[in-house]
């Protein structure tokens, strides 16, 4: 679905924040959707480059429909039929042709101008963003106070924490959207990169892309991530999850009952540069994509983005969730607090 919008006055409301750490990364926000517009890092060599995905031109964000580099939400991923069910009450929320849900709705927090503040502490700096998403937005009960914070240390952690508050019972999954080419060139693609998923089993889904229910195990299938190795080692092996989804679209379990803890979710290398990204994450799941739907994008330096340009890795809760009792539950009580952490901590290797 496209929707259609005058932008004129958005575009004068979207400011550009940097944050630098004493190593030289650098990462770039924007206020529109909280996307993470570029992020520096150093090779084995010490040189700095974008490892992310974006645009050149603001106007391009509000184009996009990729999620590129945004908070996802109020709830990210998918949620089958347009119908959930609260604290014993049917609201219906904004669905796509097939009838599904998809990341929040026609405009969702990806599309969103965020109070922006930034901040300075200690061994690190970062920037604070809000956004109070009102009462049936997108059809979700309960209006939603909703503060991502974004913070970047001398030890090259990229931290991201969600703190949210509903006025209502409602349902909350958040996630970040971003892009990653370790190698800086997104032109050279993601298939020689190395990825390891602490995860014995995945989410296989059905035609839509909707989780079936079903925990199916790594084991003896191309979904097994469980040791490094290239991205496109399996991608186009004769598999039937991976044909549905044109590759990697898949949500991969860290754990079946939630816990806060901070666990380890993945892994990920480029050979050729050396840089290393390790994820670490509260939610018990992180959802592996390649990219599969990225066709002739004009990025940023007027790079093409196509299939497998740049990959996900977005944590977050279970996909449909509110429809499977066995999943982790993402209903959030009207009043409690919500809090959610994932760290994405970067370094070079020889």
């Amino acid at each position: 679905m496209i929707v259609s919008e005058d932008f004129s006055e958005v575009l004068e409301e979207i400011k550009l924040f940097t944050i630098e750490n004493k190593n030289g990364t650098k990462l770039i926000v924007s206020n529109y959707g909280a996307a993470v517009v570029s992020l520096f890092v150093n090779d084995r060599h010490g040189n700095l480059s974008d490892i992310v995905l974006g645009y050149d031109d603001p106007a391009d964000y509000t184009r996009d429909e990729f999620y590129m580099g945004t908070i996802v939400g109020r709830y990210a991923n998918r949620i089958s039929s347009d119908t959930v069910i609260i604290d014993g009450q049917p609201y219906k929320l904004s669905a796509r042709e097939g009838g599904y849900h998809l990341h929040g709705g026609s405009v969702g927090f990806n599309k969103k101008i965020f109070a922006a503040e930034p901040f300075q502490k200690a061994g690190k700096s970062g920037i604070s963003l809000r956004y109070t998403s009102p009462h049936l937005e997108e059809g979700f009960p309960g209006e939603l106070e909703l503060e991502v914070i974004y913070t970047l240390d001398n030890e090259d952690a990229w931290t991201v924490e969600y703190k949210a508050v509903s006025a209502r019972t409602t349902l909350v999954n958040l996630t970040q959207h971003t892009y990653f080419n370790l190698s800086g060139n997104p032109a050279s693609g993601i298939d020689e990169h190395e990825l390891k998923i602490d995860s014995a089993h995945f989410l296989p889904v059905n035609e839509l892309q909707v989780p079936t229910g079903d925990f199916m195990s790594v084991h003896n299938t191309p979904f097994d991530f469980r040791q490094l190795k290239k991205i496109a080692a399996d991608i186009n092996a004769e598999d039937e999850q991976l044909k549905l989804s044109g590759g990697y679209d898949h949500s991969f379990v860290l754990e079946k009952t939630y816990t806060p803890a901070l666990k380890n979710a993945a892994e990920a290398r480029d050979p050729l540069s050396g840089r290393v990204m390790k994820v670490y994450t509260t939610e018990p799941a992180v959802h592996f994509y390649t990219g599969n739907f990225l066709d002739n994008i004009k990025g940023k330096k007027g790079i093409i983005y196509k299939k497998r340009s740049g990959f996900c890795l977005e944590t977050q809760h279970f996909p449909d969730a509110p429809h499977h009792p066995d999943f982790p539950s993402t209903v959030l009580k009207a009043g409690e607090p919500f809090y959610s952490k994932t760290i994405f901590k970067f370094y070079s290797v020889l």
